[in-house]
């Protein structure tokens, strides 16, 4: 994390900045209001990280200033992961510098003076609570209490980066800037997020390319297109009704958009009525209610997606029984009774680490189950795009010689034509993979994985690297798929449209989620996700069944022993009322007594049994 120097205002103006002989800002000015929540947006290559780095002293401007308060604190995350044995924790609470030089000299001190100093302002800073407000951080990104105290190296780098985040929200900066900080979140750590910047006391400056987090996030919209600045108040939707308004939506996108909705149109109306069909109806009637318009959709490349089709398959494609599936001789998920057909849309939802890869993986026979069954048509391609794909990628080659080898035997039109379907066109198509934008990347990486037109995708994280139109784009061509689709995102809105099914891998099973993505949120939110407190119900529910077994049981040994016991006595006071019994008479009263003791110890198990049984009733 990268912190310098309480901000009122930071003013851009007639910022130019050129690189490699090419004018990226390009005398771009802004003014951001105080304590703003301001969303940068703009076009993939449009410039928005070279600006950010600009902002915190990376870049120095060709021409133009930046303007803020003397003493503001600038807060962002580096590039680089934090590393080493130091655990999260101890990580995250370093990152307030003056706590931590503080605590040290309170340690050290000798001078009274300076020592009641000391004490005095890390009062006035909150200090003695900071180990509680880190751990709440560190929890809402998805550390437990037990991963707040490994050590930094046992995490993979997305989450490592997780902890930098943290460590930056920690810090508190006067500007807070965020470049595409859900970019490593699950959709439950996105929805903390979200909650945590709404309420943050000082100015944001945060790149995203998710419509639903910039609406629920944002005040501004500053939007980077040509090399110059514009700044709209607003979340995204009201910057897209403004700039719909300037600007006509260009003809053929509009077409390309109706002919979507005619589609989505004509499969409600044939199959609403069908008991069988009529989720997936409702489903794509609130996608024909949510379609946006999509701005500057023709004539960039970038913004294409067109997925073949596949040949028809009878359903269902894929069915799962009992199967348990994990690694070496680890299970992650057990009891997995799924099936998927055809015409699936399923959302994967649960927490990062819950096995949701897992799940994909499973699906891609990628991994075999270890124990019960899974059952696949025979004939079914699958297609399955992961962001390890578009991290792989040969950066020395180019799309044409990517494609050229997967698609081996086939001809140099039908290789060019697949790279078109996703943009590569002519020169595109010959540029090494090592100059193409995070977005044409993963474009490319969707392209090698569709080229035999596969029955089903496979999404894990497809729109990390793609701007807010590109999504839309790619919403669209998703939609037009006449495969299956099973997609992992944290990108609310991608999930609502284009999922008719919600899955939630939770509690070391997948199941079906009986509700809507808002429905799921707002568990999120409650603290309790729906399998864990479906599983709760079921402990208890067994539990009690258990209990009741037992009070049974209990209450069964306690009226056999008193009916037993009860024959002992009537047979000790027969003995009594005999006049033969003489001498025996002590040893019968003695065991009269005993009997009288047994019987009362019987009959208060037997009422403590019954009534706990009665308890359990009510």
């Amino acid at each position: 994390m990268f912190c310098y120097g309480a901000a009122d205002m930071l003013n851009l103006t007639d910022i130019t900045v050129r690189l490699g002989g090419r004018t990226i800002i390009d005398g771009a000015t802004a003014r951001l209001p105080p304590r703003g929540r301001i969303g940068l947006i703009g076009r993939n290559g449009a410039g928005k990280t070279t600006l950010v780095r600009t902002i915190t002293g990376g870049i120095e401007p060709d021409t133009g200033s930046i303007d803020m308060p003397r003493g503001t604190r600038l807060g962002y995350i580096a590039q680089e992961a934090p590393a080493g044995d130091a655990t999260p924790l101890e990580t995250v609470l370093a990152a307030d510098t003056e706590r931590t030089a503080l605590m040290a000299e309170s340690e050290t001190c000798t001078d009274p003076d300076r020592l009641g100093d000391v004490y005095e302002r890390l009062i006035a800073i909150d200090a003695y609570t900071a180990e509680a407000r880190a751990a709440r951080i560190l929890i809402g990104l998805g550390f437990d209490e037990a991963a707040q105290q490994c050590p930094l190296d046992s995490f993979s780098g997305g989450w490592k980066m997780r902890v930098a985040l943290a460590s930056l929200l920690f810090s508190q900066p006067d500007v807070l800037l965020l470049d595409e900080p859900s970019n490593h979140l699950d959709l439950e750590a996105v929805l903390w997020l979200e909650d945590f910047l709404k309420s943050y006391p000082a100015t944001i400056l945060l790149v995203s390319h998710e419509r639903d987090f910039l609406n629920n996030v944002v005040d501004h919209i500053l939007h980077l297109s040509g090399g110059k600045l514009t700044l709209y108040p607003g979340g995204y939707d009201a910057f897209e009704k403004q700039r719909a308004e300037r600007q006509a939506q260009i003809a053929s996108a509009c077409a390309k958009q109706q002919a979507e909705r005619e589609k989505l149109q004509d499969y409600v109306a044939r199959n609403s009525a069908r008991a069988s069909t009529a989720k997936q109806a409702q489903s794509r009637a609130k996608m024909l209610a949510k379609m946006q318009p999509i701005a500057e959709l023709i004539d960039d490349p970038s913004l294409s997606f067109d997925f073949p089709d596949p040949d028809e398959l009878r359903p269902p494609l894929v069915t799962m029984d009992m199967a348990t599936v994990g690694y070496g001789e680890t299970p992650i998920l057990k009891r997995l009774n799924l099936r998927l057909d055809p015409d699936d849309r399923i959302a994967l939802l649960g927490r990062n680490g819950n096995g949701k890869t897992t799940l994909a993986r499973l699906l891609a026979a990628q991994l075999a189950p270890m124990e019960g069954g899974i059952t696949a048509t025979g004939k079914m391609r699958v297609g399955y795009f992961t962001q390890y794909q578009v991290e792989e990628l040969d950066r020395d080659e180019t799309p044409l010689q990517h494609m050229t080898l997967m698609m081996k035997g086939a001809s140099q039109g039908a290789v060019r034509a697949q790279l078109g379907r996703f943009g590569f066109q002519g020169q595109k198509a010959t540029t090494a993979v090592g100059k193409l934008s995070g977005g044409e990347r993963a474009r490319l990486a969707l392209a090698l994985i569709t080229r035999d037109a596969p029955h089903m995708l496979i999404l894990d994280e497809p729109t990390n690297h793609l701007d807010v139109d590109a999504r839309e784009a790619l919403i669209q061509a998703l939609n037009a798929y006449t495969g299956a689709v099973v997609i992992v995102s944290h990108d609310k809105h991608m999930i609502e449209m284009t999922a008719d099914r919600l899955v939630l891998v939770d509690g070391g099973t997948a199941k079906e989620f009986d509700g809507s993505v808002d429905d799921y949120i707002a568990l999120v939110l409650s603290g309790e996700p729906k399998a864990e407190k479906a599983d709760r119900k079921e402990r208890r529910a067994t539990e009690t069944r258990e209990r009741e077994k037992e009070l049974r049981q209990r209450a069964k040994t306690a009226e056999s022993e008193l009916s037993r016991l009860s024959e002992q006595r009537s047979a000790v006071d027969r003995a009594m009322a005999d006049p033969s019994a003489g001498a025996s008479m002590n040893d019968l009263m003695k065991r009269r007594a005993e009997l009288d003791d047994q019987v009362a110890s019987a009959e208060s198990a037997w009422l403590e049994a019954s009534e706990a049984l009665e308890a359990i009733a009510a």
